[in-house]
């Protein structure tokens, strides 16, 4: 299967001209695209083979404009969608301002932000800001710092916020999740700074980057659509922070590193992460379902993010997406997951 620029870039921008149509003329735009990243994306995944082998990845130079491109498409879209949700256009009481809204938060939550976890991976500064700005812009500033500072230290352990507890449902772990990850990178950027020599609300805090871009977009929300304006972007804002607490919640349920007698924990290994092998969802996520991989290699582009060997990591029964609509049903997910879990914890 290609891992080229052009595959990935059809498979995350297809939806795009729907949804600018959608925002500005509403009627049948807005379902379109909310049919495509919902069931089109699971039926493709559904009748095409899992993927078993990869084509020759896209070259570094490819990925990082494509991630820079939608980096753009993101900040276009947001602006759009916040001035017709407010009443610019459609506007959010409608059938077609509903499809819009869920639509847009899907985009958001499933292509910007696995974009800018991309990005703030990256060696190059100006990326790294460019994934900050994306997060800064859907009020969640702080992750940068928790992400980088905490969870790929703590990964599969207790002490991780994001990593979600065998039998725990996402409605507990959202909340734990959000404020464990709130303190524990706060804290992680103080010793950050203080290792470095600055003071604590260096302009380079990413608290200060994440309050001024939240700041700034409240500022533009009212601007484009007054008070109403306000109230869509932070709508819009925490339906993307409940799908970016699903996907971490799947990624890492129930996983956990072996401890040893003197307290450490085992290396990170692909055991200790979930992976989804399914075609179309892992182009439109950006490989974000190549989670093993990217747990070992932070730093890797994401169309040089590895397929586990069938068998040598855990491997979702369903896709990445299709699992975390389930996880919204505890019951259903649990049974689920059970099975696998069991087999992966005993490993």
């Amino acid at each position: 299967m290609p891992r080229s620029f052009l595959a990935f870039a059809l498979a995350t921008i297809l939806p795009l001209p729907f949804l600018l149509a959608g925002a500005l003329f509403g009627g049948l735009a807005s379902w379109l695209a909310l049919a495509y990243m919902t069931i089109g994306i699971a039926a493709v995944d559904a009748v095409m083979p899992a993927m078993a082998y990869d084509g020759e990845a896209a070259e570094e130079d490819e990925a990082d404009l494509l991630a820079q491109l939608l980096a753009g498409v993101h900040a276009l879209l947001l602006l759009v969608t916040i001035w017709s949700l407010a009443g610019g256009g459609p506007g959010l009481f409608s059938l077609s301002g509903i499809a819009q809204l869920l639509a847009s938060a899907l985009f958001f939550g499933q292509v910007s932000l696995s974009n800018a976890h991309g990005l703030i991976h990256r060696p190059s500064k100006p990326l790294q800001l460019i994934g900050r700005a994306v997060y800064a812009s859907l009020l969640m500033g702080h992750l940068p710092a928790a992400h980088l500072g905490v969870h790929h230290a703590l990964l599969a352990t207790p002490d991780d916020p994001g990593t979600a507890e065998a039998g725990e449902s996402f409605y507990t772990f959202a909340p734990r999740a959000w404020i464990g990850a709130f303190t524990s990178g706060f804290e992680a950027e103080r010793k950050r700074l203080n290792r470095a020599g600055l003071p604590r609300w260096h302009w380079s805090n990413a608290y200060v980057q994440g309050i001024m871009g939240g700041l700034l977009m409240l500022i533009v929300s009212l601007v484009l659509g007054g008070i109403a304006g306000v109230l869509v972007f932070v709508l819009l804002a925490g339906l993307v922070q409940a799908i970016s607490a699903l996907t971490d919640y799947v990624r890492h349920y129930g996983l956990q590193r072996a401890q040893s007698s003197d307290g450490g924990y085992a290396p990170i290994n692909q055991t200790h992460s979930w992976n989804a092998q399914h075609w179309l969802s892992s182009l439109w996520m950006l490989n974000a379902t190549r989670t093993s991989d990217h747990a070992m290699h932070p730093s890797r582009v994401f169309t040089q993010r590895a397929l586990p060997e069938r068998g040598t990591a855990p491997s979702l029964p369903y896709s990445l997406p299709v699992m975390t609509a389930l996880a919204l049903h505890p019951a259903s997910f649990h049974k689920v997951m059970q099975p696998h879990v069991e087999a992966w914890r005993s490993v």
